[in-house]
């Protein structure tokens, strides 16, 4: 079994940040919550109301799991179902605007809350359940609307996959002590990640199999099959099947594991899926990486696409993982 050590001697030289594979249309709040031209695109599927999706929708899911009551799948792409009627709802349909990885949510009139909503980001999941893990929101197009996580730990914050860089976001990160490691799941979820570390100077990890020009300068690669420590807290267990190199990191205090791609909850059903359809590997592979986590003592999916999953116990979550592979299989 692999260590990676939480002492180094001195933190990475800053790197230049890439060229942005692509325009985004929005990276402040300012141009989301404010009325724009983007009226004219206001997708026919929204119910009539301050709240909106464009037609530059990719179906990402972000929005639906955040806010679930305000928005829908409907046609293909996500739109307002019902406008929010409370303040919770209100408050949970901006953070899904600001999270949009294509600013493809809008308010007719400009969101008075604006900055508030702004700055509850890194956004505490569940202090009793889930302590010290955040959501980062700013989901990035770069990674598809995979989500990013912050774990803040006594030995070093750990970044799970890359959110799209915002400011904003780094000085919020920041006071929370910012991230001594980023690590990455696949190379699917990387986005900013160079400039995160050139902010946070945080170092990255990442499995060999998963270096691309993008990622040859991270600090960590991973190699042959695991697992690996960080510390006694955190294992990083090896799940080949999406890409060749995937891995989940398993925090064992908390008995969560952070999935990337590697599995995730059906959007139609309480279910666990497979997005065969990106894979890169044969699903029997992807298989036998679920079997993996049969031994793993773990009541919490936190995957990078989709909703959380909650087991009561171990059991539940087992026999979850049997039935996914019954059904892959049958």
């Amino acid at each position: 079994m692999a260590l990676l050590s939480l002492r180094f001697a001195a933190a990475p030289a800053p790197v230049a940040s890439p060229p942005a594979r692509r325009a985004r249309a929005a990276t402040s709040f300012r141009a989301s919550a404010s009325p724009s031209p983007a009226v004219g695109r206001r997708r026919p599927q929204n119910v009539p109301g301050d709240f909106f999706v464009d037609h530059r929708c990719i179906d990402c899911q972000a929005c639906r799991w955040m806010a679930p009551e305000v928005f829908k799948r409907i046609d293909g792409k996500a739109a307002v179902a019902a406008q929010p009627v409370s303040e919770e709802d209100r408050i949970k349909a901006l953070q899904a605007l600001l999270s949009c990885p294509t600013a493809s949510i809008h308010t007719e009139k400009p969101a008075k809350e604006i900055l508030q909503v702004q700055n509850m980001f890194p956004l505490p999941i569940d202090t009793d359940l889930l302590p010290g893990v955040y959501l980062c929101g700013y989901h990035s197009q770069d990674s598809f609307g995979a989500t990013s996580y912050l774990i803040t730990h006594p030995d070093g914050n750990i970044l799970v996959d890359s959110p799209r860089y915002t400011a904003e976001l780094a000085n919020n990160i920041e006071k929370l002590g910012g991230a001594r490691y980023m690590f990455l799941t696949h190379m699917d979820d990387v986005a900013d990640h160079r400039k995160w570390a050139e902010r946070l100077k945080c170092e990255r990890i990442i499995h060999s199999d998963e270096v691309e020009s993008v990622t040859a300068d991270v600090e960590w690669k991973l190699t042959g099959n695991g697992p690996w420590n960080i510390g006694a807290d955190f294992e990083l267990i090896h799940t080949p099947g999406h890409t060749q190199g995937s891995v989940c990191l398993f925090y064992k205090p908390v008995k969560v594991l952070f999935t990337g791609d590697h599995v995730a909850k059906s959007e139609e059903s309480d279910d666990l899926y497979l997005f065969l359809m990106y894979n890169r590997q044969p699903v029997s592979l992807q298989l036998d990486s679920m079997r993996k986590l049969l031994k793993l003592d773990f009541e919490w999916f936190l995957p990078g696409h989709g909703h959380r999953i909650h087991y009561k116990d171990v059991h539940a979550k087992d026999s979850a993982i049997e039935s996914l592979i019954a059904n892959y299989t049958s």
